[in-house]
């Protein structure tokens, strides 16, 4: 009997270890979404620093976070024998790895905000410092416990801060970073004229759309995965991304006028959304809250190009992550109450007040460290670099033989 108790054990680790290892593979397969969403949009002269920028912050992403952020968000290093990490089948590395492309996904998200006039090291020292630093900060408050502050919601307020897969511990945490670091850089030039917006084309809307496609699948182990286990695997929360996904579409194709560059971010809208409360509501709450959700972004982003001549936000990732992302926490706890067919156990203040201090913590946090980078490097490429495009000025190299 206590031979067959060891059986099932090493079984379950196994598998548990199996499931979040094929979560992390999904989401780090998002991070070439992030790419090819960001080369199809921005202009040709800048596709390869696109490339080069996504796939180098996730490599510091990744030391940063395993040697500071993962021990700021969970008190716990990799500092041990082999032997000690590979117990339970190597369960806890694997669950560092799932985090860890959650943790790069932010630097991926600000990329796109401050794409075609960036340059390249600073970029990649700030994103040391968010990944190492702000984002596990927040990240062990909300996931972990941390200071007290799930604690004192649940005592006021009957729940803790619900944010089941990071509409805000990840999205907007990484859109509000996005928004202090595009306010610092300022509008590329050439942007706007006599107080008007000039039209930058996407460079490439097949790329575009393969990005966003990577993305909407990869979500899936971002969202499902989030259990962390196999047996908290949940259906519902599958079935409510996927209507999540498709009220963004929809909402975003009619609001945005059948806009290629709308209808194929309006999913990544809805995802964004409903991942705080996916594993609570009903889907048609999902499918509600992906659908305002795509109104959100194609709204919030024209207003802000048209609005803000500073928030010069080449994708968008301030209203797409950092509001539509707030907007989740919000729906959480409308649509997780049993009122509205959701599972209960949230309270909407909690829910506020955790968004309103990820924004907090994220803005303020972004503005620090661009702010340092800037002041002891400068993070903005010369006049001239940005006219030849950034590919030829950092990279020496264009994506084309022609250019």
């Amino acid at each position: 009997m206590e031979n067959l108790h060891s059986a099932v054990e090493t079984l379950v680790h196994g598998a548990n270890t199996l499931f979040i290892l094929m979560g992390a593979i999904m989401v780090l397969a998002m991070h070439a979404g992030f790419a090819f969403l960001e080369v199809g949009t921005v202009r040709q002269k800048n596709q390869v620093n696109a490339l080069s920028k996504i796939i180098s912050d996730f490599a510091i992403s990744c030391l940063a976070y395993f040697f500071i952020g993962y021990w700021i968000a969970y008190g716990a290093t990799f500092f041990t024998d082999a032997a000690t990490l590979s117990q339970n089948n190597g369960y806890a590395l694997v669950k560092f790895f799932f985090l860890m492309t959650f943790a790069a996904a932010i630097p991926a998200i600000i990329s796109g905000g401050i794409a075609e006039r960036a340059k390249f090291a600073p970029q990649l020292c700030a994103s040391l410092l968010i990944v190492g630093v702000v984002y596990p900060f927040f990240e062990g408050i909300v996931w972990n416990g941390n200071y007290g502050f799930q604690g004192w919601l649940e005592a006021t307020f009957g729940a803790g801060f619900h944010d089941f897969a990071g509409s805000v511990v990840v999205h907007a945490v990484g859109g509000w970073i996005a928004l202090g670091a595009v306010l610092l850089l300022g509008a590329r030039n050439g942007r706007y004229r006599g107080g008007h917006v000039v039209a930058m084309p996407p460079s490439n809307i097949p790329f575009l759309a393969l990005g966003a496609w990577i993305l909407t699948i990869g979500w899936f182990g971002f969202n499902v995965m989030s259990a962390q286990t196999l047996d908290g695997i949940s259906g519902l929360v599958a079935v409510n991304s996927l209507m999540a996904m498709v009220g963004g579409v929809l909402v975003a194709m009619l609001v945005g006028r059948k806009d290629p560059g709308f209808i194929h971010n309006g999913p990544l809208a809805g995802l964004v959304a409903v991942g705080a409360g996916s594993d609570l509501m009903h889907p048609v709450g999902a499918l509600i809250t992906g659908g305002i959700a795509g109104a959100i972004f194609v709204y919030m982003f024209e207003w802000a190009q048209d609005k803000i001549e500073r928030l010069d936000d080449v994708l968008g990732v301030w209203p797409l992550h950092g509001v539509c992302g707030v907007w989740g926490a919000i729906a959480a706890g409308i649509f997780g109450q049993e009122a509205f067919g959701g599972l209960g156990g949230v309270s909407l203040m909690s829910q506020i007040i955790g968004a309103v201090a990820g924004v907090v913590v994220a803005f303020v946090g972004g503005l620090i460290v661009y702010g340092i980078v800037n002041a002891i490097s400068g993070l903005r490429l010369t006049e001239e670099e940005e006219f030849n495009g950034a590919d030829v000025s950092i990279h020496r190299i264009g994506a084309t033989s022609l250019e």
